[in-house]
């Protein structure tokens, strides 16, 4: 078991989250008197949400049609107010 002042955890938190990755179980003290303990967690994996299907969804809402840059600019232009 390791001990670790406050201020090593303000001021050198990489040692101490180096421990912990270690599976150290560490004391925290504050003017020489522990206040907590602090011990590594096992990381729980969840699986990641299925990303939407974006290709399926620009079908759905535009279907084959393309913009041409002439299209594209005059777009532009009304969004902006530009002549």
């Amino acid at each position: 078991m390791k001990t670790a002042t406050v201020r090593d955890l303000r001021y050198d938190f990489p040692k101490i989250e180096a421990w912990l990755e270690g599976g150290e179980e560490i004391i925290i003290t504050k003017h020489s008197k522990p206040i907590a303990r602090i011990q590594s967690e096992k990381a729980v994996q969840r699986p990641l949400p299925p990303l939407p299907d974006f290709k399926a969804r620009l079908k759905k809402t535009w279907g084959d049609r393309f913009f041409t840059q002439e299209e594209v600019d005059e777009m532009r232009a009304f969004e902006t107010g530009e002549p």
